[in-house]
């Protein structure tokens, strides 16, 4: 037993090296769309991003086609798929009108959504801390948006609106995580959001420059590895010690809102985005506390145990 509390944190430091590089590769990511600007419609360029992620599964899903079955699983991979498609087309949308801090605080407020869908729908306790936690979350995002004190943009709506449909993508997947393999998973991902982007795409099209192509192909790839190392992060370290670490995005995130696209630090961004951090960090180690205890607990028999 001791065994496995243990091991995870001979890990930590190669933990806290992905989550930092998949940090790096999400705020670039986060650059990229915004250099790109508003020129392409945010349907078509989220549908170009989920093609050519499709395109690095295809060999996969093509030796793995025999699994697929025309059930309750494939149409939770399609309900996921439609949710998230929804959701990046938000992101991009914010991405190209407001600026790469903001955006990337918003993002931030997702696990919040994720805690009270978890208590929603798969019935999990939601403690007096938990609920302290979520209200303090909550009030980060207020002092980011501060409504009634300026005027809030289509970019920040879009943003929020992305939040807890991206919430809603992450318990699909925690759903899924039950039956089916994490890899098929990502690939599924890739194969509705694509489909899904169809629609918004055909009525936003426009030619994509060489230019456009190859930086969307780079978002894809980027996102994608950002995503595997994002795994590698919570495989080798508790993530009660690896999520505060999605600070550094912000801190990121502002220096190139400074640098390249020449724009002033927002002073509320930044403190809203630490109090959203630190309430979902505060969240994290409480449920990792809790998963310890059960682990260090004395055998039980198998009716009450595991997940």
């Amino acid at each position: 037993m001791s065994t496995q509390v243990s091991s995870p944190s001979q890990n930590i430091p190669v933990g806290l090296a992905w989550m930092v590089v998949s940090g790096l590769c999400f705020v670039t990511v986060s650059a990229i769309v915004r250099s790109l600007g508003s020129d392409m419609s945010a349907p078509q360029a989220s549908f170009l991003r989920y093609m050519f992620g499709l395109m690095v599964f295809l060999p996969f899903l093509f030796r793995i086609r025999h699994r697929f079955r025309l059930d309750a699983t494939m149409g939770l991979f399609a309900m996921r798929g439609f949710v998230h498609s929804v959701a990046i087309i938000g992101w991009f949308y914010a991405m190209a009108r407001i600026p790469v801090s903001e955006v990337t605080a918003l993002t931030f407020i997702q696990p919040l959504f994720t805690t009270l869908g978890a208590a929603l729908f798969f019935s999990e306790k939601l403690r007096a801390h938990r609920m302290a936690a979520l209200a303090v979350g909550f009030l980060g995002m207020l002092v980011i948006v501060r409504p009634g004190f300026q005027e809030i943009s289509l970019g920040t709506l879009a943003q929020l609106a992305a939040g807890p449909l991206f919430a809603a993508s992450f318990l699909f997947t925690k759903r899924l995580t039950q039956t089916e393999d994490s890899l098929v998973i990502v690939a599924m991902l890739s194969v509705f959001c694509t489909i899904g982007l169809i629609p918004g795409a055909i009525l936003n099209w426009r030619t994509p420059t060489m230019d456009e192509l190859f930086w969307l192909f780079l978002v894809a790839m980027l996102a994608t590895a950002g995503h595997f190392m994002l795994t590698q992060a919570f495989r080798n370290a508790p993530i009660s010690v690896v999520q505060p670490l999605n600070f550094l995005q912000l801190v990121w995130a502002a220096l190139l809102d400074v640098t390249i696209f020449q724009q002033a630090i927002d002073p509320y961004v930044i403190a809203g985005g630490a109090i959203i951090i630190f309430s979902v960090s505060y969240i994290t180690h409480r449920e990792h506390r809790a998963a310890r205890r059960l682990r260090e607990a004395p055998s039980e028999p198998p009716a009450s145990g595991g997940i």
